[in-house]
C-alpha cells in the first residue's frame, strides 16, 4: 500500500560529497544506504525513544493477545482466531522494520545489502496486504454473527476459518511478489541512497535508471483494485450490520450488539485512514519538508501494531476481563 502513498525527493538535502559519490557507475549496487531521518541525524538518538517505546508496546501487546486467546477456551472462536492472525501479522510488520530503524538511530548502521533490502520490502508489503485481508475476514465474521447468528458456527467452522486465513496469506504473498521481482530487473545508476530508515517499494524504485511505469501501474492496481475492494467489502458488510442492529427492538440490545464491532471498527480506522490522509496530503502539499514526510513514512507502519492490542484490550470485554484476572491472580 505504501509504495503508492509516498514519493520522496532528497537531492536538495544530501551533502554534495555524498550525492556525488553515489551517483556514478552504480549499475548493480551491492548495498543501499538508509539515511534514517534526513536532516535530523543529530537528533536520531532522541527520535529513537518514541520509536523504541512503540516497538515495546507492539511486541508486549500482541504477544499478550496471543497468550490470552491460547489460555482461555471461551475465546476459541472465529473472531479471536482472526484476532490472533492480526496479532501475528502486526508482530511480523514491526519486527521487519523497527530493528533496522533502531540500528540506524543508535549505531549509525546505514548499509543494507541488495538482497536484504528487497526481502525487507517484500515482507513489509506482503504482510500489509495480509493485514488488509484479515480486516475483510473479520468484517465477514461480524456480518455473519449479527445478521445470521444461528448459522455463525456452521458458516465459520474451524476448517472454514483455516481456509480463509490461508487464502489471505497466499493473496498477500502473491500480490507483493512482483515488487522485488520487478526491482531486481532494473539497473541502478542514479544513487544508492534511500531517504528513509527502511526499504519500501516507492523509495527503491525511484533509484532505478529505467522506465518504471510498470511498477507505478502495478502499485496503482494494488491500491485501487485490492485495497480499494477490501474497503468496499468492509463498507458493504457494516452497512448490512448497521441495518440489522437498527432493527433490534430495544436500545440496550442495539448498544450491546454494536459494542461487539467497536474494536474492529477502531482498528480499521487506524489502518486505512492515516494512509489515505497522508497520501492526499502529499499529493496536494508538495512544499512540505522532506523530514516531515519521512517521519510519517516511519511512524505510519508502526501505528497499527502498537494500537491494535490496546484497542482490543480495552474494547473487548472478554479479553479485558481475562487480562484483569491474570493481574489480580498473579500472586495466588
Amino acid at each position: 500500500m505504501q509504495e503508492t502513498l509516498f514519493c520522496l525527493r532528497v537531492g536538495h538535502l544530501l551533502p554534495r560529497s555524498m550525492s556525488d559519490s553515489n551517483t556514478t557507475d552504480i549499475t548493480n549496487p551491492s548495498t543501499f544506504i538508509l539515511l534514517g531521518i534526513p536532516g535530523l541525524e543529530a537528533a536520531h538518538v532522541w527520535i529513537s525513544i518514541p520509536f523504541c517505546t512503540m516497538y515495546i508496546i507492539a511486541i508486549l501487546g500482541n504477544f499478550t493477545i496471543l497468550f490470552i486467546v491460547k489460555r482461555e477456551p471461551s475465546l476459541h472462536g472465529p473472531m479471536y482466531y482472526f484476532l490472533c492472525m492480526l496479532a501475528i501479522t502486526d508482530l511480523v510488520l514491526s519486527m521487519s522494520i523497527l530493528p533496522q530503524m533502531l540500528a540506524i538511530f543508535w549505531f549509525n548502521s546505514r548499509e543494507i545489502s541488495f538482497s536484504a533490502c528487497f526481502t525487507q520490502l517484500y515482507v513489509f508489503h506482503s504482510f500489509s496486504l495480509i493485514e488488509s485481508g484479515i480486516f475483510v475476514a473479520m468484517a465477514f465474521d461480524r456480518y455473519v454473527a449479527i445478521c445470521d447468528p444461528l448459522r455463525h458456527t456452521t458458516t465459520l467452522s474451524n476448517p472454514v476459518v483455516a481456509k480463509i486465513s490461508l487464502a489471505m496469506v497466499l493473496r498477500g504473498s502473491m500480490l507483493a511478489l512482483p515488487y522485488p521481482l520487478l526491482l531486481r530487473q532494473w539497473p541502478y545508476c542514479r544513487n544508492n541512497i534511500i531517504p528513509q530508515p527502511y526499504c519500501a517499494h516507492a523509495a527503491v524504485v525511484k533509484l532505478a535508471c529505467a522506465d518504471i511505469r510498470v511498477n507505478s501501474y502495478y502499485g496503482l492496481f494494488v491500491l485501487f483494485c485490492v485495497i480499494g475492494l477490501d474497503v468496499i467489502f468492509i463498507i458493504v458488510s457494516y452497512t448490512q450490520i448497521l441495518r440489522a442492529i437498527f432493527r433490534l427492538p430495544t436500545k440496550d440490545a442495539r448498544l450491546k450488539t454494536f459494542g461487539t464491532c467497536i474494536s474492529h471498527l477502531c482498528s480499521i480506522l487506524v489502518f486505512y485512514i492515516p494512509g489515505l490522509f497522508f497520501s492526499l496530503y502529499y499529493r496536494f502539499h508538495q512544499s512540505v519538508p522532506l523530514q516531515f514526510h519521512v517521519l510519517i513514512v516511519s511512524v505510519y507502519p508502526l501505528l497499527p501494531p502498537m494500537l491494535n492490542p490496546i484497542i482490543y484490550g480495552v474494547k473487548t470485554k472478554q479479553i479485558k476481563d481475562r487480562l484483569l484476572w491474570l493481574f489480580t491472580h498473579k500472586g495466588t
